[in-house]
């Protein structure tokens, strides 16, 4: 089985066939930084993480380029607010996203352009729309795609265009469901974020930044575009529109991932602080657990947010690198490397990232493992340490990456591992001896505290609850 994904604009579930063989163009729509991100804003970026991961594996040569909205009006309304540069505000909060992104595991794209670095290639886009008819200028400086002048909007939303009309944002538009394409610089707004263009002094829309990046990194035509399914409409709707009239072929497959709410409700900016990575990790979420999380679930669904579900989240994960940990002390790390995918796993991935299935497989090949290891036969056990280990580096989420090493953790869990072999070392002593009540109190004792003792072939063994 080949790989197969929901196609938005054809809302179908196509086989994937890249334009040129063997190589894909990805494009995702990023952040537009006017604020710290949360894990609501990750899920995106995770989704896309794991499809670029499982295009890689599945031999492509990928280019994946995820955009950054450093110019926006909310940006310099946060300025204007804190008394601060347009400017800083949007580096930091793009630091603090690469770090969010970092802490997640989430790998670096090919390129990761930012929208004000190519205002001249939007320039030059906007002028090739008006020379086509598709856009017109204003007396006051700015540029609107004409929605009338093209036919095929609306069928990536499925929407008729007589029922999008917005409220009018300039009295001189032609019509008002025509979207902007260059905003004139306004009185009051900071000097710095204004370009000169044929049509005066001002700065890009938003929609037409990643019709201009995408055509810049990747060509008038690419494979895989995507983003959250709330930008659907009317981001992408108006990016494939401006595209193809100016004679783009764009995407092929729209991929779109669902939100994560709160309460049913999309999260916000404002949640930022409480939702953040680092907050939810003082909360005591590891952010692999977060990881686990946002992948343990299909990345078409939406997800409403809880601790409760986080919590069983971590648990979950805990149980599969406790195998891995496991496996690699009893059975040394050399032999848990280079495991084979599970047949299932592959197909459940392929099966448009069918990422809930593939997660049942590595469970399943778990409980397998720990048998294994309790019956003492090494050969299986390190056969299934190893694949459950690829199948978890599939989904970035290798237990013994050092990428989820904690300096502090790791202290911990060697005092831990001393006090234990301690305690198990005077139990075997009492057993030796047969004071066998001595010895079930110790093992009680550690039960009390978390940790389960099983006596195998090799000797005890033991893991945290």
């Amino acid at each position: 089985m080949s790989l197969r994904l929901y196609d938005t604009g054809t809302r179908s579930i196509r086989e994937f066939q890249p334009r040129n063989p063997g190589r894909v163009g990805v494009y995702l729509c990023g952040l537009t930084v006017q604020g710290p991100p949360h894990i609501g804003h990750l899920r995106s970026g995770v989704s896309y993480d794991v499809l670029i991961r499982w295009l890689r594996r599945s031999g492509y040569d990928v280019t994946y380029v995820r955009n950054v909205t450093d110019v926006d009006d909310k940006i310099l309304v946060r300025g204007e607010e804190q008394g601060r540069p347009w400017w800083a505000i949007a580096y930091e909060n793009e630091r603090k996203l690469a770090a969010a992104y970092a802490a997640l595991n989430v790998e670096a794209p090919t390129y990761e352009p930012r929208a004000t670095g190519h205002v001249t290639q939007m320039i030059d886009l906007i002028s090739e729309l008006i020379e086509r008819g598709h856009a017109y200028a204003t007396d006051n400086g700015d540029v609107w795609f004409s929605v009338s002048s093209w036919p095929e909007y609306g069928q990536l939303s499925h929407r008729r265009p007589e029922d999008m009309l917005s409220s009018p944002e300039s009295g001189l538009k032609r019509d008002s469901r025509d979207f902007g394409l260059w905003k004139a610089h306004k009185a009051g707004e900071p000097a710095d974020a204004a370009w000169t263009s044929p049509w005066g002094p001002g700065r890009p829309g938003w929609h037409i930044e990643c019709s201009a990046m995408a055509r810049r990194y990747l060509g008038d035509a690419f494979d895989i575009h995507g983003g959250g399914t709330d930008i659907m409409f009317p981001h992408h709707e108006n990016e494939l529109a401006q595209s193809r009239a100016a004679g783009l072929g764009f995407a092929k497959y729209w991929v779109h991932n669902g939100m994560l709410n709160l309460s049913g409700t999309k999260m916000s900016k404002s949640l930022g602080n409480t939702l953040s990575v680092a907050a939810l990790g003082e909360k005591g979420f590891a952010p692999a657990a977060i990881r686990y999380y946002l992948t343990g679930v299909q990345y078409r669904s939406a997800v409403d947010f809880s601790e409760d579900a986080l919590a069983e989240a971590q648990s979950a994960w805990e149980r599969l690198s406790n195998f891995v940990h496991r496996a690699a002390e009893a059975l040394g790390r050399d032999a848990v490397i280079g495991g084979a995918l599970a047949p299932e796993f592959t197909a459940a991935m392929d099966d448009d990232l069918n990422t809930p299935a593939a997660v049942a497989v590595i469970h399943d090949a778990a409980r397998e493992g720990n048998a294994a290891l309790d019956a003492g036969d090494d050969a299986a056990a390190a056969r299934i340490g190893a694949a459950v280990r690829a199948m978890l580096d599939q989904l970035g989420l290798d237990p013994l990456d050092p990428q989820w090493d904690d300096p502090g953790d790791a202290k911990l869990t060697g005092a831990v591992d001393a006090l234990v072999k301690l305690a198990l070392e005077q139990r075997a002593d009492a057993r030796a001896r047969k004071d066998y009540a001595a010895a079930d109190r110790i093992r009680d004792d550690l039960a009390h505290a978390g940790i389960t003792v099983k006596d195998t072939p090799r000797g005890p063994v033991w893991t945290v609850d």
